[in-house]
């Protein structure tokens, strides 16, 4: 198969690709850990159960050239797509909201893998704020201005009540942020300019229990 990349990178790629570009990346570090040198995006599709059409012109946007029956070189392309998903520098994130689920995504190990690091937690209970969970302190929310500046930081994480998701993202726009992941199930308003990205775990457990029901 003919792995010449004939396509530059677009300023902004189609979402799809974003989203299926992590799944590659996993790929293919289990492949260079393996010792390949060159990767196919016949073999990528292979091992995924994508379809190879669909692989091929995902793997093209990256930028890098591949070579007929050779495929593209491992380590270039490892990198090409690490810094497309921006994952090439470090991204400081703040966390609003700490109770079960921000705690478990404050002891998420996986992070260090995208090169995220949650800088800051803030939470409005006493009895949270002044803690250090997972060696990430929490603060109180009218702390969140002053460090969000300092830290330079463009994402937030809402892990609170539904009924506290907007006015968290109304603080969180205030004070600079310009990357929501919401995990509320609120679909929140904020100015144009800025990023929401919504994880509904609702959804994704009534496509699981919809599929397994009536089954044994």
């Amino acid at each position: 198969m003919n792995e010449k990349n004939q396509l530059a990178r677009p300023f902004a790629l189609p979402v799809p690709t974003i989203r299926r570009y992590p799944v590659y990346l996993r790929c293919i570090n289990e492949m260079i850990a393996a010792g390949e040198t060159h990767i196919s995006s016949a073999v990528v599709a292979e091992r995924l159960g994508l379809d190879p059409v669909l692989a091929r012109k995902d793997l093209a946007m990256a930028g890098v050239p591949g070579k007929p029956r050779r495929g593209y070189p491992a380590a270039e392309l490892q990198a090409a797509i690490t810094a497309a998903l921006g994952w090439d520098d470090s991204t400081n994130a703040v966390l609003v909201g700490v109770g079960s689920l921000g705690n478990a995504l404050l002891g998420y190990s996986g992070f260090k893998e995208q090169n995220l690091s949650i800088a800051a937690a803030f939470d409005a209970s006493p009895r949270i704020v002044g803690r250090t969970m997972h060696g990430v302190r929490v603060h109180p929310m009218e702390d969140l201005p002053r460090l969000v500046k300092r830290l330079k930081t463009r994402l937030g994480i809402i892990t609170v009540p539904n009924a506290a998701g907007q006015s968290c993202a109304d603080r969180l726009v205030a004070a600079g942020i310009r990357g929501i992941w919401n995990f509320t199930s609120v679909r929140l308003a904020v100015p144009d300019g800025v990023i929401v990205q919504n994880v509904d775990l609702a959804q994704s457990l009534a496509v699981l229990s919809h599929a397994i029901s009536g089954r044994h």
